[in-house]
């Protein structure tokens, strides 16, 4: 039995999907915004407050693993709804909050390890959803190009150890705009340029001294219209540290549009 403690965006149905398909027992932690997997017979809508209620639904279901997919939004913490235990549990992850998103996945995954639960790499099930180095359209970064992946990478690398931000967006060796707590959507909104056509490139990587197992940086054909869209040539993410969906759409897409996608 597999917990899988699911968000929003359509990674989470990937994996129940495969989860299903090899007849894995399992149980759903229902975070999403819409309660989304609410028609599912083994699911459990739950606050992110309310640790008691989570890890009693894991050891009732003997679940001593868990699998986290989807974004989990940072809650209004004056609104949460709290059991013992989070009230326990909660002044951890408000700290935690403070040095960002990816701080609040690694403060939950440590109070589970605290109570025998084990976090398992979200891909465990899905290798397919990640690519390996290299190019996987016909349009390939030319030198131009290249600059601006090198200039993204190091605004990236240079980030704070817990700032939220997986992407950024670089045009002409120069920085148009970095990912906030908007995400990525909002990013490429930002980029978007009358001026330019083409031009430009987004870089996703996971945030500094992540943990891989969870909250990886999330590419799929919404991605690369909204990229068209903001005028940019290209993507970039890391050689399987990212999740990758409708890869065949996207790379179609990349093909018709004279885009590239880059697996570095």
């Amino acid at each position: 039995m597999i917990g899988l403690i699911f968000g929003d965006t359509d990674f989470p149905n990937k994996i129940l999907k495969t989860i299903k398909k090899r007849k894995i027992k399992y149980l759903i932690i229902d975070l999403s915004k819409s309660k989304r997997f609410k028609e599912e017979s083994k699911s459990y809508s739950v606050s992110i407050g309310q640790f008691g209620k989570i890890i009693n639904i894991l050891r009732e279901n003997s679940c001593k693993r868990v699998l986290f997919a989807g974004k989990v939004n940072k809650p209004n913490f004056s609104k949460l709804k709290l059991d013992f235990k989070g009230i326990y549990y909660i002044p951890r992850i408000i700290k935690a909050s403070k040095l960002g998103d990816a701080a609040i996945l690694r403060e939950i995954i440590k109070i589970l390890a605290q109570n025998k639960i084990k976090t398992e790499n979200s891909l465990r099930f899905n290798p397919e959803l990640t690519l390996k180095k290299g190019n996987y359209s016909k349009i390939k970064p030319n030198n131009k190009d290249q600059s601006d992946i090198i200039k993204a990478i190091k605004t990236l690398n240079s980030l704070k150890e817990y700032n939220y931000s997986q992407g950024v967006v670089v045009r002409n060796k120069k920085i148009v705009s970095i990912e906030g707590k908007g995400g990525t959507k909002k990013l490429l909104e930002k980029s978007k340029s009358k001026k330019f056509k083409n031009n430009g490139v987004l870089v996703k990587f996971p945030k500094k001294k992540q943990d891989l197992r969870v909250d990886l940086p999330t590419i799929g054909l919404k991605t690369l219209k909204q990229s068209k869209n903001a005028g940019l040539k290209g993507i970039v993410v890391k050689s399987k540290q990212h999740v990758f969906l409708d890869k065949k759409k996207c790379i179609s897409f990349a093909n018709k549009n004279k885009m590239f996608i880059l697996v570095k």
